[in-house]
């Protein structure tokens, strides 16, 4: 079934890092796969924005032992045959300051394996590595994949995000450039994909539809990254690829 565990982790704020991880995890219900998505990034929250309805529970919940990590699942609903479950962070800042605690990486790091042995694939949204659920999700995931905007400011921030994974032992699979083609968009020399820029207005998700430019690209990176073959077809200049 491919890689269990892959972490988005941002080598800056703005990287677009939560929109790549749903993107993926819409490709692979694309193809057919079960899928979670864990919210490390308990300070911006972005998840909790692709779940509708009341928020009862969430993922710092489940770090500080409040709840289970079943309580904090939302299914979402999107046009695949696969399944996506999102567990988001969405907290007052008591319970946030609570789960930046070793004590609560530890248990973070017990239900992101726990989610693991239910689900084909588990996809990590984490921020820079400076705190301890971003470590403990780093350090749990079976691949890494360091997101950088293609801009000046994410090329000279990588070197930084590259070297505290090594620090921790837990080097990048890939670097992935994102935002590319937007109005300020550079090169990033290590990327090993590239993802078109995805504008604020855009459906959510992109990666349902083949037709949009950023479906088989993120298709292409999540087949590589997780050692899948999802069978998905895109239609290129009246040719079909994989």
């Amino acid at each position: 079934m491919g890689v269990p565990t892959l972490a988005f982790i941002g080598c800056t704020g703005g990287a677009g890092t939560t929109r790549l991880t749903v993107e993926t995890a819409a490709t692979l219900a694309r193809g057919g796969r079960s899928v979670a998505v864990v919210d490390a990034a308990f300070g911006t929250q972005g998840l909790a924005t692709y779940v509708d309805g009341r928020l009862d529970a969430d993922v710092t919940a489940v770090a500080v032992g409040d709840v289970p990590v079943d309580s904090a699942l939302f299914e979402w609903d999107i046009d695949a045959d696969g399944r996506v479950a999102l567990c988001p962070a969405h907290a007052p800042f008591e319970r946030l300051a609570r789960a930046k605690s070793a004590e609560s990486a530890q248990t973070l790091e017990r239900a992101i394996e726990e989610v693991a042995g239910r689900f084909d694939h588990v996809l990590l949204d984490v921020p820079p590595i400076a705190s301890n659920q971003a470590v403990a999700a780093a350090t749990t995931a079976q691949r890494r994949a360091l997101v950088v905007p293609a801009s000046r400011r994410g090329g000279d921030l990588l070197p930084r995000q590259q070297g505290r994974l090594r620090d921790i032992g837990a080097p990048a699979t890939a670097v992935v450039a994102t935002r590319v083609h937007g109005d300020d968009s550079e090169p990033v020399e290590d990327a090993a994909h590239t993802v078109p820029h995805i504008g604020a207005g855009a459906p959510r998700p992109l990666a349902t539809d083949p037709d949009s430019d950023v479906a088989p690209t993120v298709a292409a990176m999540a087949e590589d990254l997780l050692d899948v073959d999802l069978g998905l077809t895109f239609e290129d200049d009246g040719l079909f690829s994989r």
